[in-house]
């Protein structure tokens, strides 16, 4: 049996060989795209194992007629097609959960850094300016945090910010009352949240349904001067209503390590080369430009999970995956 990783480094392709001893491994740095890619490996691949920027869609997966199995070493799964892989009777499986405390520190890290304009501290004194002109901050002691989406990720949030002394309420359609109990937050509709919080951390998975949950219809609900942060998925978040919230004030900030059409950049390449790319990409792909260059604004590269931890504890669990399906047992599957 062949298995077939994409988008892993160095460092990760000597942990699972070691994982995996005698198995028929291959590797690529590149995540799997093309039905061109597939065809290179489609005589001999009963497994691939794909991240974040890989797309399976049925143009990929006829070039695979002897695929058995697709594990994404991700939590969310939007990158493959569901449908697609169903006709087929292929199993897809996940990891469910590696990094709650990984992504929560990360969120944590980019609210510390607008709170205290760390970004604007750090120019100016790389400049030689250490003024303390347009650095005044705020404390996190007492302001009103809110988290959307209390899985793990969010429950974690919910810890730290409790550490710093922050108010928490919190939006999910599916309550945890157990953990609001536990934890002393407040669940509230997405409107109420809005206009309550300080900061509004997102921590949702992109479904059809909230796919750009925050856009122009519910913008103006923000609290005044309120602060977003994203580090779950960029299409949660419509990219002009933001630029048109940060313009008018409705926010004062944003950090986000994800972006709408963040895959743009990382398959920039291959845009041009693209004859006719749809418009909306490169739309978009200039305001997220325009949005790299604003003071008020901290986007990291979707590095929030990338700790050596939380990768070992992905890896762990695929490697896991695809041993236990060697043996007959599925586990950490999303749809069969």
């Amino acid at each position: 049996m062949s298995i077939c990783f994409f988008e892993t480094t160095a460092a990760e392709r000597e942990y699972i060989s070691s994982r995996l001893p005698g198995e028929d491994l291959l590797f690529s740095e590149l995540p799997l795209t093309t039905s061109a890619q597939a065809k290179q490996i489609g005589d001999s691949a009963e497994v691939v194992s794909v991240f974040l920027h890989s797309h399976l869609g049925p143009d990929v997966l006829d070039e695979l007629p002897r695929l058995k199995l697709i594990t994404t070493r991700s939590t969310g799964f939007e990158h493959i097609n569901l449908p697609a892989v169903e006709s087929r009777g292929i199993p897809v499986c996940n990891v469910p959960t590696y990094g709650e405390n990984t992504v929560a520190e990360h969120t944590f890290a980019l609210i510390l850094a607008l709170s205290r304009n760390l970004h604007k501290a750090y120019a100016k004194a790389a400049a030689g300016d250490y003024s303390w002109e347009g650095l005044q901050g705020f404390d996190l002691k007492g302001r009103t945090i809110g988290v959307v989406g209390t899985g793990h990720i969010g429950l974690h949030v919910i810890r730290i910010a409790k550490g710093f002394g922050m108010r928490v309420v919190a939006y999910d359609p599916k309550r945890n009352h157990a953990a609001a109990d536990l934890l002393g937050f407040t669940y509230m509709s997405l409107q109420e949240l809005m206009r309550t919080s300080d900061i509004v951390t997102l921590h949702a998975v992109l479904t059809a349904e909230n796919h750009h949950m925050i856009g122009e219809h519910n913008i103006a609900d923000f609290k005044p001067g309120a602060v977003l942060i994203n580090t779950a998925r960029g299409a949660l978040v419509d990219t002009c209503a933001l630029m048109r919230a940060l313009d008018e004030g409705m926010l004062s900030g944003a950090g986000l390590d994800v972006i709408e059409g963040e895959e743009i950049f990382s398959e920039e390449k291959q845009l041009l080369r693209t004859v006719h790319s749809p418009h909306d990409s490169f739309r978009i792909a200039l305001l997220n430009r325009e949005l790299l260059r604003r003071p008020d604004m901290i986007v990291t590269p979707h590095i929030a999970f990338d700790s050596w931890e939380a990768i070992e504890r992905i890896l762990d669990t695929t490697i896991d995956t695809i041993k236990s399906f060697r043996k007959g047992v599925m586990v950490n599957t999303v749809h069969t």
